[in-house]
């Protein structure tokens, strides 16, 4: 018994001394880490000294440290960044869905500034900005080089104000000058519309009024329809919606979802992870669902439709989002300015991460480029003249009657629905593609 206590004892002595040999060195390197990092701060301090009693003209000290900080935020990745006082207030404006500006969410790539998207029915949009275009010039002055926030200054001014930008496209052999005049930009963030039987619920940002705008828009256009039993399916078109709100993203997730995982966030400690969850009910009461997205589905968007076609509740149709898998926080700092800070990455149910790479539909459509001379073509397909004739057209052609009045009626009633289906091709090829996979399914079904 006295060996094995003396034993104990011992190897408690043994540990300590040994605890203290390895934690030597490991101090030693924690207090050489904190040295240098005071030596960088006091390298930082004699700079900023220097320039403010040195350079050519006098300087703004408060300017100056604002520069620094946001230098150092933009080093880490294109999302960080510090906001001033003026910038953190037109961020909580624009969450809550309306602010001045051309209407275009932007990042940095390559030195230049990248559209990420347009936002519907707003200067940029009609002016014809797209997804993917690079801004090089604005009034004429390069942008090459400058922090996105200050790029994103020379664009804004007062509303009716013009500016024209310098744009870049993709199989655009010459940059194009675009002039858009600026205006007051009121984001309505659901609208709806019905298709034949399909009801179509365009998303446009994920702001504060993002879930109450669905839940709104899909039940005025199932009573549209006269009630569910009349609906085929629905198409949640998040083409150029370039993310937003979080909480907007799941609570639009977990209204087509009746349970499993919505998302997950991972920070860079293990404490910082987090399982979102769906809860039960579903607004579109298991019916066939349609994602619609496009290189301009960004961030928010695509946790909506990465959760969706993880747990196959919805087809996926377009091509590839934006691939933006980062969780931003938003921290208020002293003097009313705020750091926008990237604190997480997300992954999609199956256990993804987008980052980069975004989300592939099931299925690929292209949308053609609307030719510009088009408008001023005469409609070849429709004119009366060239229109194919069939064996009703035939004068004193026999009468069907095989079909009763009301058997003839829903045939018409179809054959309306199905030119309508046509039409909406060239308006939209993308979304009709969608119309007629729900028309297909419902086919299937019956």
């Amino acid at each position: 018994m006295k060996k094995f206590v003396m034993a104990a004892i011992g190897g408690t002595v043994a540990g300590v001394v040994l605890t203290t040999q390895l934690a030597a060195p490991l101090i030693a390197q924690e207090n050489a880490r904190n040295a240098n990092v005071y030596e960088q701060l006091d390298l930082f301090g004699d700079i900023f000294e220097r320039v403010r009693g040195q350079y050519v003209e006098e300087v703004d000290s408060k300017k100056l440290i604002e520069a620094a900080i946001n230098g150092m935020l933009t080093s880490l990745d294109p999302h960080s960044g510090y906001l001033a006082p003026k910038d953190f207030d037109d961020m909580q404006v624009q969450t809550r869905g309306e602010f001045g500006g051309l209407g275009i969410e932007v990042t940095q790539e390559e030195g230049f500034v990248k559209v990420v998207s347009p936002i519907d029915d707003t200067p940029a949009d009609e002016a014809g900005i797209e997804a993917g275009d690079f801004i090089t010039h604005v009034n004429g002055e390069s942008v090459l080089g400058l922090q996105l926030d200050a790029a994103v200054d020379m664009m804004r001014g007062p509303v009716g104000s013009e500016i024209i930008i310098t744009v870049v496209r993709k199989d655009v052999a010459e940059p194009f000058d675009v002039s858009i005049i600026r205006d007051t930009i009121k984001l309505t963030a659901v609208r709806s519309r019905v298709v034949g039987d399909t009801v179509v619920l365009r998303v446009t940002t994920f702001n504060d009024q993002t879930f109450s705008g669905l839940e709104e828009n899909l039940k005025k256009s199932i009573d549209e329809l006269g009630g569910m039993e009349n609906v085929n399916g629905f198409v949640v078109d998040l083409r150029n919606n370039p993310g937003g709100l979080l909480t907007q993203a799941i609570r639009v997730s977990d209204a087509f979802l009746d349970k499993g995982e919505i998302v997950s966030t991972r920070g860079r400690e293990a404490n910082d992870s987090e399982r979102i969850n769906a809860t039960a009910g579903d607004l579109a009461d298991g019916k066939p669902i349609v994602v619609l997205i496009n290189g301009g589905s960004a961030s928010a968007s695509e946790i909506v439709a990465g959760a969706l076609q993880d747990h196959r509740r919805a087809i996926v149709v377009g091509t590839r989002s934006f691939g933006k898998g980062s969780v931003q926080t938003v921290i208020p700092l002293r003097g009313e300015g705020a750091m926008r800070l990237t604190t997480a990455r997300y992954y999609t149910p199956s256990g993804r991460s987008i980052q980069a790479l975004g989300v592939m539909p099931d299925i690929v459509v292209n949308q053609p480029r609307r030719d510009p001379t088009a408008e001023t073509t005469p409609e070849e397909p429709t004119s009366a003249a060239r229109r194919q004739t069939s064996e009703a057209d035939l004068r004193g052609t026999l009468s069907n009657d095989s079909m009763s009045d009301d058997e003839r009626k829903l045939l018409e009633e179809e054959r309306t629905r199905t030119e309508e289906a046509a039409k909406l091709r060239d308006e939209d090829y993308q979304l009709a593609y969608a119309v007629d996979i729900l028309r297909g399914l419902q086919a299937v079904a019956q």
